[in-house]
């Protein structure tokens, strides 16, 4: 499974649990929020895959690093359907029960995590061939780097500040962790081929 054959069944997927998880308990309060617990993950693996297509390939050349290569795009456009899925059932959230959703966040969290949202639809939008020409091919490299890098933050810091409160996220924080440095490792390995 290769390309927007990959997007479109990842897609349904999603969709499919969302829709599933949504109806164990009558789409109340407890289902919204066991979708939003989903599809943060989904989009975390999603997200991970997409960011360290590249370095991977290039660290761990192989088989399996090469479909991830190549799938970079496809991908990252299936994260970005289960990041605002995410989004549907965080709005949810809040139209059910507000003072809970206040309870849960803060005005700097949506600030920061809306920055993130506008990154990920720039990224998308730029996900195919006429758009990306149309920017350009280097203010498309620096909106995906830079959006990619602020993504990775935001997972960072939102997985970060749940560790200390529920052992369930440490191995969450190690995947975000290691995705940074597979990156940072292919990086300098590219500068010091590029030096030499």
């Amino acid at each position: 499974m290769n390309g927007w054959r990959l997007t479109g069944l990842l897609s349904l997927v999603l969709l499919a649990m969302s829709l599933a998880l949504g109806t164990l308990h009558a789409w109340d309060m407890e289902s919204v929020r066991l979708v939003i617990r989903a599809t943060a993950r989904t989009s975390l693996v999603l997200f991970v895959l997409a960011f360290t297509a590249g370095a991977m390939a290039q660290l761990a050349p192989g088989e399996v690093t090469r479909w991830q290569r190549r799938n970079r795009r496809y991908l990252g456009v299936s994260f970005a359907v289960s990041h605002f899925i995410h989004l549907a059932a965080i709005l949810s959230l809040a139209a059910f029960d507000n003072a809970l959703f206040w309870k849960l966040t803060n005005v700097m969290t949506i600030v920061l995590a809306g920055t993130a949202y506008l990154f990920i639809a720039a990224m998308t939008a730029t996900s195919f061939d006429r758009t990306a020409a149309w920017l350009g091919p280097r203010r498309w490299r620096l909106l995906h780097l830079v959006g990619s890098w602020y993504i990775w933050l935001s997972f960072a810091v939102a997985i970060g500040k749940r560790v200390p409160l529920d052992r369930f996220y440490w191995p969450l924080a190690a995947l975000v962790l290691a995705a940074a440095g597979v990156r940072l490792i292919a990086m300098t390995r590219r500068n010091r081929r590029a030096l030499a």
